[in-house]
């Protein structure tokens, strides 16, 4: 008998079928017995009486988390889940579950064990309904981007995360040993997105790992994540790539809203926003004007700091009604040496970092694709140009007017879900003192 999900029994009212779950919990009633089963779709319950004499004593020896097969038939039960239960006629146990868990699954006392605690067991930590639903959301993000990436002309590379040379700079980075020699694995695919530009790609997109080897704890950084970037050609400006960001973000939030806005809002009190465009954009320096006003320190003149990304969010939102603000034109010494400078002020980039509630989630630019420039920019930012030759001969034999961003899903899923951390957000997060499991 083919087994059927949680989702699905709804429609099975008075026929016999076959579920597969985890107990999530028994509750004894003397003669009778009921077992919430959980799977991925959601959770049912089941009932058993004295009456089916094997059934009852395998549910009076199981454990919760236990993994079962039962067969019985769906009857409607108003105060059941979903309004239906299953009757059992039969069960058994395909796994059996230690009764002592490392964690619990239902926190009775509405207080989560410590992080590091089911960071260790994430597994477990993971079977939680609402932790699921992260993963579910994050498939659906990604699968909506991919949809609008591919309608819209664009073609999907895999590069390279070996690199004889820094994708960046100097820091952040790993280094491996590759047979007789350093590697370093990438802390981005900048230098090979711009490579199919060069290609005569136009349009590309990639999903893939980045590493970074940044010795931070705060709530934002993780050593290895997943990025997703796009690149494009023949462009105008720097805001031409905002413009695609903000149609690209618009499509995916509004489609998950559709699908996930309901579980979304129920198990994390989080209401999706569908945000308008164009997106609210100031420069770096009139972000500072404001910040300045509002009496928040700065620490630093071209950058912001955690608290004044928080800040300016914060007066964007209230004054404007806008989650998302573009900080643009970041100053010379705090981009890299391939982004395009402003035209009539060389000590501006034309380059931007998108705010969404307070975070960081893109940065962005127009690239440099004049080879000459590009060689006078790096040598202005003291870099040695022998081991950027490869990347630098991209640009020597034509290469159009681009830029492009990179961007993190897991910061995303902070601001969709409304969770400060994105530990709870990574399926298996790195870090600095975090290799396990």
């Amino acid at each position: 008998m083919k087994r059927v999900y949680v989702q699905d029994i709804k429609s099975k009212i008075s026929e016999e079928v076959t579920m597969m779950g985890w107990v999530h919990t028994i509750r004894d009633q003397g003669r009778i017995k009921f077992v919430l089963l959980r799977d991925i779709t959601g959770i049912a319950q089941l009932v058993v009486g004295e009456e089916k004499t094997e059934a009852f004593k395998i549910i009076s020896d199981l454990a919760n988390e236990s993994v079962i097969e039962v067969i019985g038939v769906i009857k409607e039960e108003r105060q059941a889940p979903n309004g239906v239960e299953l009757q059992i006629d039969s069960i058994t146990v395909l796994s059996k579950a230690d009764p002592k868990l490392p964690i619990p699954i239902i926190d009775k006392s509405n207080a989560e064990t410590e992080q590091p605690t089911r960071l260790d067991w994430r597994w477990i930590d993971l079977r939680k309904p609402e932790k699921a639903l992260i993963f579910k959301v994050w498939t659906w993000m990604e699968q909506y981007m991919r949809e609008f990436f591919v309608n819209d002309g664009f073609m999907e590379i895999h590069s390279p995360k070996f690199m004889s040379t820094p994708s960046e700079s100097g820091a952040e980075l790993f280094e491996v040993k590759y047979f007789d020699r350093v590697a370093y694995l990438a802390q981005s695919p900048q230098f090979y997105k711009q490579m199919a530009m060069a290609s005569g790609f136009e349009k590309v997109f990639e999903v893939g790992p980045v590493f970074r080897a940044n010795p931070s704890f705060t709530s934002r950084h993780d050593t290895e994540f997943t990025g997703y970037d796009f690149e494009i050609s023949f462009i105008k400006s720097h805001y031409d790539v905002m413009e695609q960001e903000e149609r690209m973000l618009r499509f995916v939030i509004e489609k998950l809203k559709q699908k996930f806005g309901a579980e979304i809002e129920k198990s994390y009190g989080r209401k999706l926003v569908i945000p308008t465009t164009p997106f609210p954009k100031v420069s770096m320096s009139e972000a500072k004007k404001i910040l300045k006003k509002l009496n928040v320190p700065s620490e630093k003149d071209g950058d912001l700091s955690p608290e004044e990304e928080r800040r300016l969010s914060e007066y964007i939102l209230k004054e404007k009604g806008h989650e998302f603000v573009f900080v643009t034109e970041y100053p010379i010494d705090v981009r890299p040496f391939y982004h395009m400078r402003v035209d009539g002020d060389p000590t501006l980039t034309k380059s931007f970092d998108l705010l969404w509630n307070g975070i960081e989630i893109t940065t962005g630019a127009q690239r440099e694709h004049r080879y000459d420039v590009l060689i006078k920019q790096a040598t202005e930012k003291g870099l040695h140009l022998e081991p950027l030759q490869h990347y630098l001969n991209f640009f020597k034999y034509g290469c159009p007017p681009h830029g492009g961003i990179g961007f993190g899903p897991t910061r995303m899923l902070m601001k969709i879900f409304d969770i400060p951390n994105v530990r709870e957000v990574t399926y298996l997060y790195r870090g600095v003192k975090r290799l396990t499991p």
